[in-house]
């Protein structure tokens, strides 16, 4: 079945001069169980609440069965959500707490006046038909002899089943569910990981599912909607998501990856850890690229049998594999065996050329709309950085009073010429607190490369971005602020030469 039953068109939503969601398209099929997943303030959840109306979009369009319901109130949408905090009526028991919305409902009926003509009016369910649809909800919950039940007597799990069974008992045509395992303690979780993935095919009807949690996505969904920062990174099975991350962030929030920096240096064959290694993947000739391998992927052999020799620098038993740290140079490898290797022991690992996938690097570098001052100094990125603007007129230099003087002599003003500014990755220096540096921000995203760490700092006004290569260990949401050498800084004119003024 390929039936689309949801579609968002170009949606967005916005809060304050702040994106949410920025323009994303996507849609569901009739019976898909979908997840969203991302980490919090990605805009998963305002997604889900714009998809059962409690949010409207600042733009786009949302349609159910190819009718726009974008602005058609919730309780005119045949959706219901369960909420990560159930919303039980702790006065109720069981029974009335589903019944709850079977009572207000008003059904059209049919009936002939005292002329014989048929005519339609809104009327009540009987108490036989709420009975009878309680009785069914509950049955698909497993909770049939619980009707008498005061919900406040019931473990974690059995009251997250009564909000599911209120929430089917209107025969919705898709139910949203936001972190709807998040209250449970984690073996009861994964029980209920089982039983809902159970429910969706009892039931047949579309499920909306939003989490940051990667087990429960992989568990659970035919598909698996990836998000960051208000936009959809990548969709896709969670076979593929898993196996064929679109970029670094997707790697490494979903399951555990090594990823490291390498070059295409012939057909199929990229260079990392030091060592050239076949894969499948075909990027352009020397080409700078990230290579994902996954940790159960990388087999450990004993020194000089494999393709690169190391040593492992820590082992840890985990359950079900030991996870040990491999250091090839300065390179750390995470191995996942079911076979133990003592730390300070030399080895040698081998990976498969279909275990190792390769993925367009998504920075490079650092490029900025950006303007000179007075002062000769170039303001980007919410900040002021010295620079050197002589190398935007090759062979120019400065006079005592900051013209620039071209080689023939003539004498330009540099006051708010736009221009280009461009930082290597490696380039910056990040300074842990908000006044050290020429630019101020947060710390947004993390990801270790195996040799050293990618951070996103985002500045607190027009939130851009500064991405930077380091190898000491920052923390999520530390605020910091960042210094670049006047020398790291290379500014080209725009290309139609302009003032601000």
């Amino acid at each position: 079945m390929d039936e689309k039953i949801i579609e968002l068109k170009g949606v967005s939503r916005e809060y304050d001069e702040t994106l949410a969601v920025d323009n994303i398209d996507l849609y569901v099929k009739k019976g898909e169980f979908i997840t969203f997943l991302g980490p919090s303030g990605c805009g998963k959840t305002t997604t889900l609440r714009m998809i059962a109306g409690f949010e409207v979009p600042s733009s786009g369009t949302i349609l159910l069965n190819g009718k726009d319901i974008t602005k058609i109130p919730p309780y005119e949408r045949p959706v219901n959500t369960v909420f990560q905090r159930y919303a039980l009526f702790p006065h109720l028991n069981v029974f009335d707490n589903i019944a709850y919305g079977l009572k207000l409902k008003r059904v059209n009926a049919v009936y002939e006046d005292e002329k014989g003509n048929r005519k339609t009016r809104k009327e009540k369910l009987s108490k036989a038909e709420i009975a009878a649809k309680v009785s069914k909800a509950l049955k698909m919950v497993d909770l049939e002899e619980f009707e008498k039940r005061d919900v406040t007597t019931l473990s974690g799990g059995q009251q997250q089943r009564v909000a599911i069974a209120r929430a089917i008992v209107n025969e919705p045509e898709i139910l949203l569910l936001d972190e709807p395992l998040g209250a449970l303690d984690l073996k009861m979780r994964k029980d209920m990981q089982i039983e809902l993935k159970e429910m969706h095919k009892k039931l047949g009807i579309t499920f909306i599912y939003v989490t940051h949690d990667q087990e429960e996505a992989l568990t659970m969904s035919d598909t698996i909607v990836v998000m960051k920062d208000g936009t959809i990174q990548q969709i896709g099975t969670p076979m593929d998501i898993y196996n064929e991350p679109k970029n670094a962030f997707v790697a490494d929030f979903i399951g555990e990856s090594n990823i490291c920096s390498g070059t295409m240096v012939g057909d199929k064959k990229v260079k990392f850890i030091n060592h050239v290694f076949d894969c499948v993947d075909d990027f352009p000739l020397n080409e700078k690229v990230d290579v994902v391998v996954r940790p159960e992927d990388v087999f450990l052999m004993d020194e000089g049998k494999g393709q690169v020799d190391g040593v492992i620098e820590s082992s840890i038993f985990k359950g079900v594999h030991y996870e040990m740290t491999f250091i090839v140079g300065k390179t750390e490898i995470i191995i996942q065996d079911t076979q133990e290797r003592k730390a300070g022991e030399h080895a040698s690992i081998f990976i498969k050329p279909e275990d190792i996938h390769i993925m367009a690097k998504e920075f490079v570098s650092n490029k900025y709309d950006g303007y000179i001052t007075k002062k000769n100094t170039v303001c980007f990125a919410d900040g002021e950085f010295e620079c050197d603007v002589t190398q935007l007129y090759p062979g120019s230099s400065l006079d005592e009073e900051g013209y620039l003087v071209l080689p023939n002599g003539e004498k330009k003003d540099l006051t708010d010429v736009d221009v280009t500014a461009e930082v290597g990755l490696k380039d910056i220096e990040i300074i842990d607190n908000d006044f050290g540096g020429d630019a101020c921000g947060s710390i947004v995203s993390i990801i270790y490369k195996g040799d050293h760490y990618q951070i996103i700092i985002r500045t607190d006004e027009n939130e851009e971005d500064f991405v930077v290569d380091t190898e000491y260990v920052w923390n999520e949401n530390d605020r910091v602020s960042v210094k670049i050498p006047k020398e790291k800084i290379k500014l080209t004119l725009k290309v139609s030469e302009g003032a601000r003024r």
